[in-house]
């Protein structure tokens, strides 16, 4: 059987991206750091609605639980592997550079670059060696396109993580597996709460925050047959603001 892992699927695009999947058909793993009440609603959400979940905790930038997790959970699973990958885990710690704290500056960059290193060099082989590949989705941002003021360790890790999608999907499309990066613009979530939103969606050409379900949608669509043949691509979602 193949299965799909979120990383930090326990809330906001990663909660609607696993309900998304979980509506495929495809059992989800749900991964989370902290939050399990978090977890566990989302796991119940989906079972609900008659998909299959499990729940995965570690942090994604330490390699020692991200080994320890994902090779308990191929012992327990033999027969199965993870075929669709989705790296969404990331966090947000703004300041001007200059303001910036060192763990600020190695938290963000640790979370999404390397987070996204740990994980995916620990599920590719089985991905490559099986007959149907696999898919490979990771969550960049607007700011590693443009860069955005306060960001600067966001903006790069969300950057870097384009340039390892485009290298990535070289490495790797000769064995079916396809690697792919979405670029969210202002989406409503727990991580853009807390900015001046009637201010910020005067700056979008549509006048409105995106809603996490569109970003699954597209989601979906990057882990589906009908995507076979796209791969190396940053796909904006942004509502026109910056294309």
């Amino acid at each position: 059987m193949k299965y799909a892992l979120v990383t930090g699927g326990s809330r906001g695009l990663g909660r609607a991206i696993c309900l998304e999947i979980a509506q495929m058909g495809i059992p989800v793993i749900v991964n989370y750091q902290s939050n399990e009440n978090a977890a566990l609603e989302v796991k119940a959400e989906i079972e609900a609605r008659g998909g299959q979940a499990e729940l995965m905790r570690f942090d994604v930038s330490k390699v020692d639980e991200v080994e320890a997790a994902l090779g308990n959970w191929e012992d327990q699973h033999p027969d199965d592997y993870i075929a669709y990958l989705v790296n969404n885990a990331g966090i947000r710690r703004d300041n001007v550079m200059f303001m910036m704290p060192e763990e600020d500056w190695h938290a963000v960059i640790n979370t999404s670059l390397d987070g996204f290193f740990y994980v995916t060099r620990k599920l590719l082989p089985k991905m490559m060696q099986r007959k149907h590949g696999g898919r490979i989705v990771n969550m960049s941002s607007l700011s590693g396109l443009k860069g955005m003021q306060g960001q600067a360790n966001y903006s790069a890790a969300k950057a870097a993580l384009i340039g390892a999608t485009k290298a990535l999907a070289l490495e790797t499309a000769p064995r079916g597996v396809t690697v792919n990066a979405v670029a969210p613009g202002f989406i409503e979530t727990d991580m853009t709460k807390e900015l001046p939103q009637d201010e910020l969606k005067q700056l979008v050409p549509m006048k409105r925050f995106g809603r996490p379900e569109e970003v699954a949608a597209l989601v979906k669509f990057l882990i589906s047959d009908s995507a076979a043949y796209i791969t190396g691509e940053v796909i904006s979602i942004n509502g026109g603001l910056y294309t």
